[in-house]
């Protein structure tokens, strides 16, 4: 079976999977129809390099590092085809293009830029191979960016990207490792902000929230740890998230060896990526999270790599 590579530049992680494809002659995917067999994290912090606007060179040493040291890894599998993306770190920087043009340069690599929609738009197909999605909102919480996407009829529309995520908002508000309270009523209040400046909150209003990418999964673990639970829950609540909340801020030190248990490599941008979650809760009108298997990447091989539509399996 043929395989390809998916190598996701973004502001927490360099993330390399290498995926397993049935038959790369589909229009249309499902996730029964591929599998990873690589899945190599490399927590580079990416946003932590961004001074003033600008991606730093330190940042770019960085990521070429990273990404040599992903395809190192890479010709091992002889991959068909091989991408890199790069979303909301690189997206946002006044150097955009130079950065691009550098880490390109020294890593022989060609880079594709996400633009905010694309990313939020690759998400909602990624999401839907393995999650059958119904009327709600599609949010991703990156480092550096939050996606919102309004799903409805099986299609998505409205597509926005916020400038804020939850390693950009521990850079700029959080001065240890948790947040005390002060700090975590500035990450609320600039996410209120940017909310404010969408033209309308109306499309996204939805009792339903999806959820995909890293701090939605890390949001689901921590429920899982303070609720004491055997399995990772598929879905979480409003009311789940503020508990979280409550805990970080009457008990740190408690909340932080729950924290470590439930995602060690996480633990500082755990809480900022919760208190934008209970913001669009309260924003949306929305109960309950419902938390997606697959996401970005995924997207991106179905309908960038393989030319397709992604649906979700068929019941047996």
């Amino acid at each position: 079976m043929p395989t390809y590579g998916v190598i996701d530049l973004g502001s927490n992680s360099i993330r390399l999977v290498i995926y397993e494809v049935k038959d790369d002659r589909r229009s249309t995917y499902s996730s029964k129809d591929f599998k990873s067999i690589i899945n190599d994290k490399v927590m580079a912090g990416l946003a932590a390099f961004v001074e003033d606007g600008v991606f730093t060179s330190d940042g770019v040493d960085r990521a070429v590092n990273v990404l040599k040291s992903h395809m190192k890894r890479v010709r091992y599998f002889g991959c068909k085809r091989v991408d890199v993306f790069a979303t909301a770190v690189l997206r946002n920087a006044v150097n955009c293009t130079e950065a691009v043009a550098e880490i390109e340069r020294r890593c022989g690599l060609a880079v594709t830029l996400l633009s905010a929609r694309d990313e939020a738009h690759l998400g909602f197909v990624g999401a839907r191979c393995s999650t059958p999605l119904e009327r709600g909102t599609l949010v991703d919480i990156g480092g550096g960016s939050t996606e919102l996407t309004r799903v409805e009829g099986g299609r998505d529309s409205d597509d926005v990207s916020l400038g804020q995520g939850s390693l950009s908002s521990f850079a700029r508000f959080v001065r240890n490792i948790l947040p005390v309270p002060i700090e975590m009523d500035a990450i609320a209040c600039e996410f209120r902000g940017n909310l404010r400046r969408l033209p309308s909150l109306e499309p996204y209003k939805a009792s339903t929230l999806y959820g995909v990418g890293g701090s939605t999964r890390a949001a689901a673990k921590l429920v899982q740890q303070l609720d004491e639970l055997q399995t990772r829950p598929r879905e979480v609540q409003a009311e789940q998230v503020l508990q979280i909340l409550h805990a970080c801020r009457e008990n740190p030190s408690a909340f932080g060896h729950a924290a470590l248990k439930a995602s060690a490599e996480r633990v500082h941008t755990m809480v900022p990526g919760c208190v934008i979650l209970a913001e669009l809760f309260r924003h949306l009108g929305a109960d309950k999270l419902v938390i997606c298997k697959h996401g970005v990447r995924e997207g991106y091989l179905i309908e960038r790599m393989l030319g397709a539509v992604s649906a979700p399996p068929q019941a047996d």
